[in-house]
């Protein structure tokens, strides 16, 4: 009997190791069929969960329901199971190195109650050559078992979208890969008895961990030329949101539009394949000249507003600018890798008074992450208002309201263009 069959019939159990964005919608997935224990070694969301509450405010307690699962921060607690999921984070340093700090430590968490015959996943983003390279040898060595002839390993990364209630874990297709002929069929059947969209065997592991880290590196590059382009249109005094509008007309141009690039996956991916890279000689120089004008437009979007507000006759260092949004994309609480902070930290470096709102982010999380909180009343003395992130609470904010939270001639900054064709009377400036 494979491991499929015991997991379907409840003899063993799946652990996911990490209960983040990505570890817990997988965890209560497989749950609804199979027995699971959910690890994670902050004790403190783990008590959230076992409330079926959602630290990361992705999934209502509904997705709890019904679900076998048991959550812990107790390793003794994984020692019945028999297949392992590692989905934790894989960040950059202040480097923009790869840090595999966690998923090191993952792996040390798994050798620790690794057995013969199990099965050990990673989803975490890594590039190619991670999983053999770095984590196996980690394992066998803490373990003191042997990598093919005692347990086997597979590779099955993420593609969990936060706030993306279209494109799901269940609906969007996994890509599988394993060390073996054997291994992969096994961890493809357990995939698909969540995912309906079906999986993709992948060749090898170090396939399957390429195609993740292109998918990010493709989405980084074509933002950075729309970046460019609209650093260009700027110029020419030409608004970006129209020249896209007018080639969006042909059927094959890509919809991508400028913006601020930051979060765990596009902002992050690009550099684990650069390092890469360079491990093995090679100078990746398209994908670090779109991690340039990506990492630069915060600066970028404050230079051009401080401009702005001088040409309106006021002095930056006595000037007062309100930054709507602090998350890393709209409608999340996420607050990783937000490039809402270069923004900020170009105002200060001019003199700038600056007060931050989101609906979404945590002030105190803000706090200790970036050195800045929110705001809880809005004043009406701004000299300037970016709109940073468009959440859906902005969208149908008005010229009026506008008005009503800044003095005389302010100037009004709307990264994403939502406001285009609203704002007539203030000073308006997009990307």
């Amino acid at each position: 009997m494979g491991i499929y069959q015991e997991l379907k019939n409840k003899e063993t159990k799946i652990a996911v190791i990490g209960l983040g964005y990505v570890g817990l919608p997988i965890a209560l997935e497989f749950a609804k069929t199979m027995k699971v224990v959910g690890f994670d070694i902050n004790q403190k969301r783990v008590d959230m969960m076992k409330n079926n509450i959602d630290p990361s405010e992705e999934l209502d307690s509904s997705a709890f329901e019904g679900c076998d699962i048991e959550f812990t921060a107790n390793i003794e607690d994984l020692k019945d199971s028999t297949f392992y999921v590692v989905a934790v984070p894989t960040p950059i340093n202040s480097h923009k190195l790869p840090d595999l700090t966690p998923l090191l430590g993952a792996s040390k968490t798994v050798a620790q109650v690794l057995k013969k015959g199990d099965y050990v996943v990673f989803e975490s983003t890594v590039y190619p050559g991670c999983t053999e390279e770095d984590c196996i040898p980690v394992m066998e060595e803490i373990s003191g078992l042997k990598f093919k002839e005692d347990f086997m390993v597979g590779y099955s990364p993420e593609r969990i979208n936060p706030g993306d209630t279209k494109h799901t874990l269940t609906n969007v297709i996994k890509v599988v890969s394993g060390c073996c002929d054997e291994s992969l069929e096994e961890i493809a059947k357990v995939y698909e008895e969540v995912v309906q969209a079906g999986v993709h065997r992948a060749a090898t592991i170090k396939v399957a961990e390429a195609a993740k880290i292109i998918e990010n590196t493709q989405r980084d590059l074509n933002i950075a030329l729309v970046n460019e382009l609209s650093i260009i249109f700027n110029k020419m005094d030409i608004n970006t949101y129209d020249v896209l509008e007018a080639a969006g007309t042909k059927w094959n141009f890509l919809k991508f539009f400028p913006g601020l690039v930051g979060g765990h996956c596009i902002g992050v991916d690009p550099y684990y394949l650069t390092y890469k890279a360079k491990e093995l000689g090679y100078h990746a120089q398209i994908i670090n000249a779109g991690r340039f004008v990506n990492d630069s437009m915060g600066g970028y979007v404050a230079k051009q507003t401080v401009k702005k507000i001088i040409a309106e006759g006021k002095h930056i260092s006595e000037s007062k600018v309100l930054v709507m949004g602090a998350t890393f994309k709209e409608d999340v609480s996420d607050i990783r890798n937000s490039k809402v902070c270069d923004v900020i930290n170009e105002f200060k470096s001019f003199g700038a008074k600056v007060e931050v709102v989101d609906p979404y982010a945590d002030s105190d999380a803000l706090n200790e992450e970036y050195g800045f909180g929110l705001v809880e009343n809005l004043a009406n003395d701004y000299d300037s208002v970016v709109i940073a992130v468009n959440h859906k609470d902005y969208t149908n904010l008005d010229e009026a309201y506008f008005d009503s939270i800044t003095k005389e001639n302010p100037v009004i900054v709307d990264l994403k263009g939502v406001y285009k064709g609203r704002i007539n009377n203030l000073t308006y400036w997009s990307l």
